[in-house]
């Protein structure tokens, strides 16, 4: 991989599940070490694109390129060597819930290396402290609060030294102020392991406040780009609404009503 090269790079990527497009010729690149917020309302397709850069989903036009390797071309070894540079924040945390917080973050490391267990041991404590959870190995899942349940989740996401975060919606479900120390440890953890963070939001202040560049979605296609302040100042009509949580017209407020009841009955419907 040139050192000038995006870190990410997705060309031309088309998604659609039966008459449903959802990804409608993206163009995207991110930059190593820089944090990308991809914003856009329910149903943009935010969160396919993620999926498919991580190799959950499969386009059915395009490239994504991934440390300047091209996926689509890979095989499947080659794909697992990938994704072993990579690390991912669920959305709902996705810890076990049989396994303590040690053993969760842990388990990334007994599945992918051949580290002696009192090795692994030392590492979970490390990446523990950094995500501000000292000593708290032995506790399950249930006994956390939402908060403590993403950073352990954070901390298994780090747990194979990633050069790539991505995050889905990392402040869901949590309290304002709970989500901002959330917003914080992202932005203290990328700038000090110098890792590419990835984060799907909705959220307009955290976006703008752990962005150096940010990229909005609609229908499917990437509408704005740029850094916070030139998104902000974008003259594109549905980028202004989105941030500014307006509704200009009749047509638009018809036009989310007829994508809300596509998304859940399809497109045979009478509007």
């Amino acid at each position: 991989m040139n050192p000038a090269d995006p870190i990410i790079s997705v060309k031309g990527v088309y998604k659609s599940f039966g008459q449903r497009k959802i990804l409608n010729g993206i163009n995207l690149d991110v930059r190593e070490g820089e944090t990308l917020v991809i914003m856009g309302g329910s149903g943009c397709g935010k969160s396919t694109l993620l999926r498919s850069v991580i190799g959950l989903i499969e386009p059915d036009r395009g490239e994504i390129f991934l440390f300047g390797k091209n996926m689509s071309r890979s095989t499947e070894e080659e794909r697992n060597e990938t994704r072993k540079k990579f690390g991912m924040l669920f959305q709902g945390a996705a810890l076990f819930n049989s396994l303590t917080v040690g053993e969760n973050v842990a388990l990334p490391l007994r599945e992918h290396t051949d580290l002696d267990a009192p090795i692994i041991e030392i590492i979970v404590k490390v990446k523990l402290e950094l995500v501000g959870l000292t000593g708290f190995e032995d506790l399950m899942p249930y006994e956390l609060s939402g908060g403590m349940k993403k950073r352990v989740a954070l901390a298994r996401a780090l747990a194979l030294d990633p050069k790539i975060v991505f995050y889905d919606e990392p402040g869901a479900g949590l309290d304002p102020i709970t989500a901002t120390v959330v917003d914080h440890l992202i932005t203290d953890l990328t700038h000090k392991l110098k890792i590419t963070s990835v984060v799907v939001s909705h959220e307009m202040k955290s976006a703008f406040r752990i962005a150096d560049r940010v990229a909005v979605l609609q229908k499917g296609k990437v509408v704005a780009f740029g850094t916070p302040q030139e998104v902000q100042d974008s003259d594109v009509p549905y980028v202004r609404q989105f941030i500014n949580g307006e509704i200009e017209d009749s047509a638009a407020i018809r036009e989310t009503k007829e994508n809300y009841l596509k998304s859940i009955f399809g497109d045979d419907i009478d509007s």
